[in-house]
């Protein structure tokens, strides 16, 4: 009977999110306010996107708007704009064009510290883009080096004629600059990481803590760099206080090949202070689960460690007052059962009126059978008293229909109704709706769309970490 019902709540949901009056019906029933826009005929369909570009021309458009007008003036919420232009700016060759001429502008007026010049260094450089070259050698020609975002950026170019100015740069009297560039000629492959060991013991606190999110976040999602990069971080380790850096320095000096910090963090979650021991077997985990990866062999089983608010916030690379749930998300992704009592905890109280309750809410629909939260992620979407939560709840909606309690024919509602969403929220005041929406698109448009699979459907995944932090939050490392 409970799985009946479950059943029907998704059916439920799906018919919900069909015939709102955000979401349109999935036999293509016009959006009430896209009603407001001339459109062309259903019938006439649209031109399949090219692979290359999986942004379409309307909300292409939107971004571009957006970029130029904080360009004439700066908005106060910079960040929001920068993180969802830094999480599309993958799908788009033309909107990274317009993206650089941005950034081009922000480099004649020396604006640094602007968080979209910072994006557009990061989202250039990353996407191997032609314009980043140039843009990164007059950066890194200028005060400062360009600031950490051209450091970090430096990182992931393969321009050769970066390498005298990183060269120059490293021989900085300044230790910080000098170590931001040595780490990047390792990365490149133009080191052997002897001079950053003897950087490392110079780094103060307060760089050091700007570093782990500015250098070394970056580097833990980037591809493996070569092990020279491991005396120097072991140092840095070893002036660290906060476990959530830790973690973050260990991982990437396990991703170059150096397994010395998950067999500390063994010995410590076996041996070490008993108060301590349940975050160390969190950390052994994390790190035996980045070896694996780096490796290409099978992932660790998940922990089995119950986590904790207090747990959990000293495991994020975020200050613990902020009280980041990133390291939960982690173990939910994982599967781990031992996070489902703190997802259910979060994701109890209805409406779902946060980020964090969305997000848990999606996990236990995906992961643990909570088909009824189907239907409160459906209404968290419709009619949510938050705006820019909208869009996240499309996509966390988009994420469940992986759920192995919703048949192909509910998800297959469930699909036409997100997708229908989408056209709406391209229109959204809010920048943030405007990515989600963009990210569900590119999701089905490159190959990464729903497809059955043993009676329930598998989807690509869209609110993962990296997203969330960039259009959510605005932590545009």
């Amino acid at each position: 009977m409970n799985l009946i019902k479950s059943k029907r709540r998704a059916d439920g949901a799906a018919r919900r999110i069909a015939g709102s009056p955000w979401g349109g019906t999935a036999g293509g029933v016009a959006l009430a306010k896209a009603r407001e826009r001339p459109q062309a005929p259903r019938a006439a369909a649209r031109p399949p996107l090219a692979r290359a570009e999986l942004l379409d021309k309307p909300a292409r458009a939107r971004f571009e708007e957006e970029i130029d007008a904080a360009l004439k003036r700066r908005p106060a919420s910079e960040a929001r704009l920068a993180g969802a232009v830094r999480a599309v700016a993958p799908l788009s060759p033309a909107l990274r064009v317009s993206l650089g001429e941005a950034t081009a502008v922000l480099l004649r007026r020396g604006a640094h510290q602007r968080e979209l010049y910072a994006c557009g260094l990061r989202s250039l450089s990353e996407s191997q883009d032609r314009q980043a070259a140039a843009l990164l050698r007059q950066a890194l020609a200028s005060d400062e080096a360009g600031g950490s975002a051209a450091l970090s950026a430096a990182s992931f170019s393969r321009d050769p004629e970066l390498s005298p100015i990183l060269a120059k740069i490293a021989a900085s009297r300044q230790s910080h600059l000098a170590f931001g560039a040595e780490l990047a000629r390792v990365a490149r492959g133009e080191s052997n990481g002897t001079l950053l060991a003897q950087l490392a013991p110079m780094i103060k606190e307060s760089h050091r803590i700007a570093m782990c999110i500015e250098l070394f976040v970056p580097l833990v999602r980037a591809a493996p760099i070569a092990g020279h990069v491991g005396p120097a971080l072991s140092v840095l380790r070893g002036a660290e206080r906060h476990l959530g850096r830790w973690l973050v320095l260990a991982e990437v000096a396990v991703k170059a090949g150096d397994l010395t910090p998950l067999d500390e963090a063994r010995s410590r979650a076996q041996s070490g202070a008993t108060s301590s021991r349940a975050a160390w077997s969190l950390v052994a985990w994390a790190l035996s689960e980045t070896d694996a990866a780096a490796r290409g062999i099978a992932a660790p089983a998940p922990p089995s460690t119950r986590p904790t608010l207090e747990l959990i916030a000293r495991l994020s690379d975020r200050p613990s007052a902020e009280r980041d749930t990133t390291f939960l998300f982690r173990m939910a992704a994982a599967g781990a059962q031992s996070a489902r009592p703190m997802l259910e905890a979060l994701a109890r109280t209805t409406p779902l009126g946060d980020e964090t309750s969305l997000r848990a809410a999606m996990y236990l629909a995906r992961d643990h059978g909570r088909a009824d939260l189907i239907e409160a992620l459906a209404d968290a979407a419709a009619s949510g008293k938050r705006e820019e939560l909208r869009g996240m709840a499309v996509a966390a909606l988009w994420d469940a229909c992986g759920s192995s309690g919703v048949g192909a024919p509910a998800a297959s509602g469930l699909r036409e109704g997100v997708r229908a969403a989408t056209e709406e929220l391209i229109g959204s005041r809010t920048i943030g709706n405007v990515a989600w929406a963009a990210l569900i698109r590119g999701a089905g448009a490159g190959g990464g769309g729903a497809t059955a699979k043993a009676g329930a459907v598998a989807v690509a995944p869209v609110l993962t970490e990296t997203p969330f932090r960039w259009i959510q939050w605005g932590w545009i490392e």
